[in-house]
């Protein structure tokens, strides 16, 4: 294989972070040598989640197997996403908000068509449903769990009791039409064709428009690391995929 050197465009606070919480870790298992260094280890795991590279090439340009590979990206992942935030810590982090934003994603996946449960028919499509919190500027919050393509966002907010923990909270939540019928503290637009509402509730659609439109910069910023673009890993797998990129990203941009 022609090795071939390239770049992340990640922060250097994102390699430092990790970096010292694998060292940190191979201290505490007592771990006294290995191929890579935590930096490198660090490096390597940055590089599958935001280039979204397989294992045989990260491989090849690290000098190990591609099982070896495999076991480093995994011993990482799952090391960040304990550090992910809870959905009672992100809620806590809101209450200090006006409001938050709440939408759905869709994280596309390899299946096929007789794998009914992971297929969207909103996005016509297979993958995994994942709920966003967001501030209101647009900052990602938390990453809910993720669920099977089929399940509708409302329900899914419910599942993760979004919802309840929101209107416990007193937070103010702005949705799309999406979770109709939510209730709480979930605010939604007007239902109806657009010649059918009133001057006021086209305006207040308009408003409420403005104001969720920037919950897609949070899920733009969960989707620019590209291995969450189009996921070839068992579904199990991908709750911790997404947790180790929030606590990457709420790291760096706490530094």
């Amino acid at each position: 294989m022609l090795v071939y050197p390239s770049g992340i465009d990640v922060s250097s606070s994102a390699l430092r972070f990790l970096s010292a919480k694998l060292r940190r870790h191979r201290r505490e298992l007592g771990t006294r040598w290995r191929r890579l260094s935590p930096g490198r280890q660090a490096l390597l795991t940055l590089a599958h989640l935001r280039n979204g590279h397989p294992y045989a090439q990260l491989g090849a340009g690290f000098g190990v197997g591609t099982t070896t590979a495999y076991r480093y990206v995994a011993e990482a992942v799952e090391l960040l996403a304990a550090l992910a935030p809870t959905l009672k810590e992100a809620a806590r982090t809101a209450s200090a908000k006006a409001f938050v934003l709440l939408d759905g994603t869709l994280l596309p996946i390899d299946r096929i068509a007789a794998d009914r449960p992971f297929y969207s028919g909103k996005h016509k499509k297979h993958g995994m449903n994942v709920q966003i919190l967001a501030d209101p500027s647009g900052r990602l919050l938390w990453a809910s769990p993720a669920l099977p393509g089929a399940v509708h966002d409302v329900r899914a907010a419910r599942e993760h009791g979004v919802i309840r923990t929101l209107t416990n909270a007193g937070i103010t939540c702005w949705a799309d039409k999406g979770y109709q019928g939510a209730g709480g503290t979930v605010r939604v637009p007007y239902r109806g064709r657009r010649e059918t509402l009133s001057q006021g509730q086209k305006a207040v659609n308009r408003s409420h428009a403005k104001i969720r439109a920037l919950v897609e910069q949070a899920v733009a910023t969960l989707k620019s690391w590209r291995l969450l673009r189009k996921l070839r890993c068992s579904t199990t797998r991908v709750t911790s995929l997404v947790r180790a990129v929030l606590a990457l990203h709420l790291a760096s941009s706490d530094r």
